[in-house]
């Protein structure tokens, strides 16, 4: 007798009993780029179907997408060189456009889960995630920015913070800020495997935040380890957070997988600009088919072990499922 597996493929309703991995638009939060102004809606050249919105254009996008199902937003702000300097102080001015607009997400749809952004790099004039002094990043300095940052974002009814920087202890640091405020409910995914990756770049140019000098090297990791991930993994756990994220995903799906099988909170990845706009362009001349592919990467993404997928595809998956 032999084992005949191809049973098990013979149909598409036997396909779907067996299926072991399934995405569902529930995993998915959507990054949107907010700007200041009004009635802007800015294509985003190097990321086909992605735009800079202002305020009340983002207010139309998320109930467009509210009414897809897709419920959780990721939302970085572009701001111009004018509003940025060395220490990010326009990060944390209640007035600035960026906590504004995240009040009145908030206001207006109470029921999505927002999160945000906390480095330094949309803010700063160097464009680093930290302050520079004499060309190196100041890491405990930088803590103290970040903190004030955070709380900012938490009073503006922030349901997840994302901080973003890799910082040396940056996510306790925070947790502590946050707990003492009063802010216990909050809750913090810490990019805790960022990579320094050649995959940013439609990214900054959405946010125009690329560094000034030199590259991200000493804070991001190299992407040849992977067992420094469990390092930074242990330090976020005790440290508080909430979540741990691995960016970018398709390349570190072993990653995904190593703190999956490792720590007992919630992995997510983030299937970052780079990935997707190689998928726009691919499609955009024909060389393959756009919605398998983005499937087949949600897909592996989802398989390799993370709960939760931050991705620009989140609308155009939403828009498979009607």
């Amino acid at each position: 007798m032999y084992r005949r597996p191809r049973r098990n493929r013979k149909s598409e309703a036997i396909r779907n009993l067996v299926q072991e991995t399934s995405v569902g638009v529930e995993d998915l939060i959507f990054p949107l780029f907010l700007v200041s102004g009004e009635k802007k809606k800015i294509p985003v050249d190097s990321m086909p179907g992605i735009f800079r919105f202002s305020i009340d254009q983002m207010l139309f996008e998320i109930e467009e997408c509210l009414k897809l199902g897709i419920q959780s937003f990721d939302v970085f702000p572009a701001y111009p060189e004018e509003l940025k300097d060395p220490f990010a102080k326009e990060s944390y001015n209640p007035e600035t456009f960026y906590l504004k607009g995240l009040r009145e997400i908030k206001k207006r749809f109470p029921e999505v889960c927002l999160m945000s952004d906390v480095a330094m790099d949309p803010y700063s004039s160097d464009g680093h995630d930290g302050i520079v002094q004499n060309g190196k990043i100041l890491n405990d300095e930088t803590l103290e920015v970040l903190a004030k940052m955070s709380l900012a974002q938490a009073d503006a009814g922030v349901d997840i913070l994302g901080p973003s920087d890799m910082m040396d202890g940056r996510v306790g640091f925070i947790r502590e800020e946050l707990d003492q405020h009063g802010f216990t409910d909050v809750s913090i995914m810490s990019y805790t495997a960022k990579y320094a990756s050649a995959f940013y770049g439609p990214f900054r140019d959405a946010l125009d935040s690329a560094p000034k000098f030199g590259d991200k090297k000493t804070y991001q990791m190299n992407p040849a380890n992977s067992k420094e991930a469990l390092i930074e993994a242990d330090l976020d756990m005790e440290e508080g957070a909430d979540f741990l994220m691995v960016k970018p995903a398709l390349s570190y799906l072993d990653v995904i997988k190593l703190l999956n099988d490792n720590y007992p909170l919630p992995v997510a990845a983030y299937n970052v600009s780079g990935e997707y706009s190689m998928v726009k362009a691919s499609s955009a001349r024909g060389w393959i088919d756009e919605d398998r592919a983005m499937m087949e990467i949600l897909t592996s993404i989802k398989r390799a072990g993370a709960k939760i997928i931050l991705t620009y595809f989140a609308k155009d998956f939403a828009k498979t499922l009607r």
